[in-house]
């Protein structure tokens, strides 16, 4: 399963934003570091498609994909060394396949700032600095490595000796090393290092109940961060958003909708994690359910079919696709057929998002 991970500074809304987010009980208070070991949740994907097709199918089970969000303790300055159990924190964060950022974009005297006044592009690059930090003392312990390993005089040693360099003077230059341009092999020396600041990140600005639009000028602050970056935005209010997530569907689209939202802030914030782990979706309808699955993209036919069982990666043969639009205007798969919507693909077919997929294979 798919992780993302809530960071950013002590009392900023985390911990109410993972609240709503899972309809979790994660400790909220008006203190640093009330979270210390990690809350965990799994969230349903919001999918329209798949509502759809337990209109037209009527399964006894409809199964979303899911994403797991964890809460973890706000970082402080001199995180890196250990401050307010930084390492500790940090560690968590390494374990995620992305970030959300959040980000207090709200007045409340009866809310403390760990800084004494409200500055969200300041308290980004509190937080990022620490992550630039870590990832800096990262690639300094694998140069010592590797440094030993050169005077063996094989050329992959020297090779990734100087892609060391080059990450770390670009660290050095105070950029995340998610918006450098980077080789095939530097990209997979990246990826074995686990670096923070490679991670795909949304920063969500938390606004005041009064201001789901984001108007507050610091938003627009948060936007410019995220520009610069090439990471998105998301607007909500943790306080509204919690509330909403205690009302029934219906009660909680009229909510919606009273606010003059077309849908809730939580439901933007898990697409847009989707978004930024460029996962999509297929689904399967196999007896009584109809599930969504989430892959990433260019993910081939036998590894999707791996993500139902491994039995079925092992002994895959074919796949057999009708895309979700051609299925729905068909009224079923027998009517699909009929028209020859149905496409056989072998073991080179790449899954593409919508796809509804007939996995067959060899026990």
């Amino acid at each position: 399963m798919y992780k993302t991970g809530l960071i950013g500074l002590p009392n900023v809304g985390k911990s109410t934003l993972f609240n709503a987010l899972t309809k979790g009980r994660a400790q909220v208070a008006n203190y640093p570091f009330c979270t210390i070991d990690p809350n965990v949740g799994v969230v349903n994907v919001p999918d329209e498609r798949l509502a759809r097709l337990a209109d037209l199918l009527k399964p006894e089970k409809l199964t979303h994909a899911t994403l797991e969000f964890i809460d973890i303790a706000g970082l402080v300055a001199g995180a890196h060394r250990g401050e307010g159990l930084g390492n500790q924190f940090l560690g968590h964060i390494r374990e995620v396949d992305a970030v959300i950022h959040v980000v207090r974009c709200f007045d409340d005297p009866n809310v403390t700032h760990v800084s004494g006044e409200i500055d969200p592009a300041r308290d980004i690059e509190v937080v990022e600095t620490e992550l630039m930090l870590k990832d800096q003392e990262t690639i300094e312990n694998r140069m010592a490595k590797t440094e030993r390993m050169v005077k063996t005089g094989e050329r992959r040693y020297a090779q990734e000796m100087e892609a060391l360099k080059k990450i770390a003077a670009f660290l050095d230059s105070g950029r995340l090393v998610r918006s450098g341009s980077w080789s095939e092999d530097e990209q997979a020396l990246i990826r074995s290092l686990f670096l923070l600041t490679d991670k795909p990140v949304i920063y969500a600005a938390n606004v005041a109940e009064s201001d789901v639009g984001g108007q507050d000028p610091r938003v627009g602050r948060v936007r410019a961060v995220a520009e610069r970056s090439g990471a998105s935005v998301v607007v909500f209010s943790a306080a509204l958003e919690a509330e909403i997530a205690e009302l029934d569907p219906e009660e909680a689209q009229s909510f919606v909708e009273e606010l003059g939202l077309d849908e809730p802030g939580l439901h933007k914030m898990i697409r847009a994690a989707y978004e930024q782990l460029d996962l999509i979706t297929f689904y399967t309808i196999k007896g009584p359910e109809t599930r969504a699955w989430a892959v990433p993209r260019g993910t081939p036919a036998p590894k999707g079919a791996g993500r139902i069982h491994e039995d079925m990666e092992r002994g895959f043969i074919r796949a057999e696709v009708v895309r979700f639009d051609d299925l729905v205007s068909s009224g079923s798969m027998a009517a699909a057929r009929e028209k020859g919507l149905v496409r056989l693909e072998g073991k080179d077919y790449l899954l593409e998002d919508g796809d509804v997929v007939t996995f067959r294979f060899n026990v």
